[in-house]
């Protein structure tokens, strides 16, 4: 269980990176000159650099970062109004919330069984 506990929650994580990373994609062949689209795409790639700071922040204490990670899904709940439609909420939010209770879980059973 301490296994999975540590592991799935980061693996979940790393996951979703690449995942919204492919967003970033549409930048490219919308006309506009190859210094907008790669200014399109480093923009666009922010929310996936948010992501892997809050990850290397749990990483090393997942209390905070289990918060973090609640607090991450609830604005891109908000943000990006993911609550309106199922499937964009499970695609965008749930994988963040549920990463944030799995790294409060792992420290807490880290507690409990030490």
């Amino acid at each position: 269980m301490k296994f999975f506990l540590t592991w799935f929650p980061r693996l979940v994580v790393v996951v979703y990176a690449v995942f919204i990373s492919l967003f970033a994609a549409d930048a490219f062949g919308t006309g506009e000159t190859r210094w907008q689209q790669l200014g399109g795409f480093l923009i666009h790639l922010i929310p996936t650099a948010v992501t892997i700071v809050l990850l290397l922040v749990a990483w090393r204490h997942r209390m905070l970062g289990g918060f973090l990670f609640i607090v991450w899904g609830l604005v891109f709940t908000i943000h990006f109004a993911t609550h309106r439609s199922v499937p964009l909420f499970m695609m965008l939010s749930f994988p963040l919330l549920l990463a944030g209770f799995l790294f409060l879980f792992s420290q807490l059973y880290a507690k409990k069984t030490t």
